[in-house]
C-alpha cells in the first residue's frame, strides 16, 4: 500500500463512527479555539506595546530616581508606614502611604549624574501640580500636566507638536478633553486658547493661558495629562512655585539621562548598574512599559494552561476512539496483515487516523477562533478600547496559528501511538477468528 493509499484509507475510517469521532474533535476543538484566542490576545497586546515603545521614540533616554534606603521602607507596600524624611517630594503618582514620595534630587545629584560614564545630558524633570483647565468661562476640569523629554513624539489625532523652542506657551491636549470642554472635533480644538491655573505656596491660585497646537491620543506610554512645551512647562513651575525659597524650588522627583542613541542592551545594562553604584535607578520607556507585558504574558499563559489541560483532555478521547476502533476492526486488521501488510503499515493507519482528527479539530478550532477574535477586536475599538487608537486586542500571526494546529496534530499522534501499536502486534491468526 502507498502512502497515498494509506493516508486516503485513514481519512475515509476516521468517520466509521461519525457520533463518537465528532465527539472527540469537539474536545480538541475546544482546545484548540481557546489556545488561538489567548495567543492571539499576547499577540495583539504586545505588539500594541511595541509600537507605542517605537512611536514615543525617545530610545536613547531614561528616566531617573534616587535610590531609597533600603530599611526606610519606601516601595514596600508591606513595610507599614514609612518615617518621614525631610528630603523627599512627591512622585506624582497615586500609590499607598510611603510610595506617594521619593527622595528628591538636589542640583548636586544632576551634577554627580552627569559625571557619571555614559551620561551625556542631564536634565531635571519638573513636576507640575494643575489645578484645572478651562476654555473662557466654561466648565473647569481637573487636568494633569505631563511632559515630553527631548527626543520623543506626541501620538497626536490632530494638529502638531508642541514646539520647544517657541517662546508661546503651547499644549497638546488629549482627545478625551476635546468634547468637554466644548470643541466641535480634534481639529476645532487646534488653535484655541485653554486656561491652567496652579496655586503658589502662598495659597493663591495663578492662571496661565496657551496655545493648542494639537490633539494627542493617549496611550500606555503618554497616559491623559495635556503636553506642554518648555516656555508653558517653565510659566507654570515658576507659577506654583512662587513664595517659595531657590533651594527648596530646585528638588526633583527624577531627572531625564541622555546616553549614546547607538548604546547596545548590554551598554544601557552597565549603565544602570554604574547608576546603581551611586545611589540612582534608571529606566527606559521600554523598561517602564515592560510591566504591562509581564502581566500580560502571565494572563495569556494561565489562560493557555487551561487549553492546554483541554487538549490533554481531549487526548483520553482520541485513545478511547481509537481503541475501540481497533476492537471493532479487529478482523479487519487480521485480514490486512494476511495480505502482506507490515505492522508498521498498520500502525501508520491508525496514527494517521488520530493525526487527522487532532487536524479536524485544531483547524476547525484556530479559524473560529480568528474569526471569533477580529469581530471582538472591531467591537471592543468602537466602543471600551475606543481611547486606545492602534490597539488591536486580538491579533493574529499565521505562524503561531500554524505552530498551534501542529502542536494539536503532535499531541494527537501521540494519543494514538497506543491503540496503533496494539494494531500492529496484532496476531493475524487470532484476529481472523476474532468474533
Amino acid at each position: 500500500m502507498k502512502i497515498s493509499d494509506l493516508v486516503g484509507s485513514a481519512t475515509a475510517n476516521t468517520f466509521r463512527s461519525k457520533t463518537r469521532t465528532l465527539l472527540t474533535i469537539l474536545a480538541i476543538f475546544i482546545g484548540a479555539f481557546t489556545l488561538t484566542l489567548t495567543s492571539g490576545l499576547g499577540t495583539g497586546i504586545n505588539a500594541y506595546i511595541d509600537d507605542t515603545v517605537t512611536a514615543i521614540g525617545a530610545s536613547d533616554v531614561m528616566s531617573v530616581v534616587k535610590t531609597p534606603d533600603a530599611d526606610d521602607g519606601f516601595g514596600s507596600a508591606d513595610a507599614g508606614p514609612a518615617e518621614y524624611d525631610p528630603d523627599t517630594v512627591s512622585s506624582g503618582q497615586d500609590g499607598p502611604p510611603g510610595q506617594q514620595t521619593v527622595v528628591a534630587l538636589t542640583p548636586a545629584d544632576l551634577d554627580t549624574l552627569a559625571d557619571i560614564d555614559g551620561v551625556l545630558d542631564v536634565q531635571a524633570t519638573r513636576s507640575i501640580s494643575a489645578d484645572y483647565i478651562q476654555v473662557g468661562d466654561g466648565t473647569r476640569y481637573v487636568v494633569d500636566v505631563g511632559g515630553l523629554v527631548a527626543g520623543q513624539r506626541t501620538p497626536l489625532a490632530a494638529g502638531s507638536e508642541p514646539d520647544n523652542a517657541s517662546s508661546q506657551s503651547q499644549l497638546a491636549l488629549p482627545t478625551s478633553y476635546v468634547e468637554p470642554l466644548g470643541f466641535a472635533d480634534d481639529a476645532a480644538a487646534v488653535g484655541q486658547t485653554v486656561s491652567i491655573a496652579v496655586t503658589d505656596a502662598q495659597r493663591t491660585q495663578q492662571v496661565i493661558e496657551a496655545t493648542i497646537v494639537g490633539v494627542a491620543e493617549e496611550t500606555l506610554a503618554t497616559g491623559g495629562g495635556v503636553v506642554p512645551n518648555d516656555a508653558l512647562t517653565d510659566a507654570l513651575f515658576d507659577a506654583q512655585n512662587t513664595g517659595v525659597p531657590a533651594a527648596e524650588a530646585q528638588r526633583y522627583a527624577q531627572a531625564a539621562v541622555w546616553f549614546d542613541p547607538a548604546a547596545t542592551d548590554e551598554q544601557i545594562s552597565a549603565l544602570k548598574d554604574r547608576l546603581a553604584d551611586a545611589g540612582y535607578t534608571g529606566s527606559t520607556v521600554a523598561d517602564q512599559l515592560g510591566a504591562f507585558r509581564t502581566v500580560i504574558d502571565g494572563i495569556v499563559w494561565v489562560l493557555n494552561a487551561f487549553a492546554v489541560i483541554a487538549l490533554l483532555a481531549a487526548s483520553f478521547g482520541i485513545v478511547n476512539t481509537l481503541f475501540m476502533s481497533v476492537q471493532e476492526r479487529t478482523r479487519e486488521i487480521g485480514l490486512m496483515k494476511a495480505m502482506g501488510m507490515g505492522s508498521g503499515k498498520v500502525f501508520g493507519l491508525f496514527s494517521l487516523e488520530a493525526t487527522f482528527i487532532g487536524f479536524l479539530g485544531s483547524a476547525i478550532g484556530a479559524v473560529l477562533a480568528v474569526a471569533a477574535g477580529t469581530a471582538i477586536s472591531s467591537a471592543l475599538a468602537g466602543s471600551f478600547l475606543a481611547d486606545l487608537p492602534g490597539l488591536t486586542l486580538i491579533a493574529f500571526e499565521p505562524v503561531s496559528i500554524a505552530a498551534i494546529i501542529g502542536l494539536v496534530m503532535a499531541i494527537a499522534f501521540l494519543a494514538g501511538t497506543l491503540p496503533a501499536s496494539r494494531a500492529a502486534r496484532a496476531d493475524p491468526v487470532d484476529s481472523l477468528r476474532y468474533e
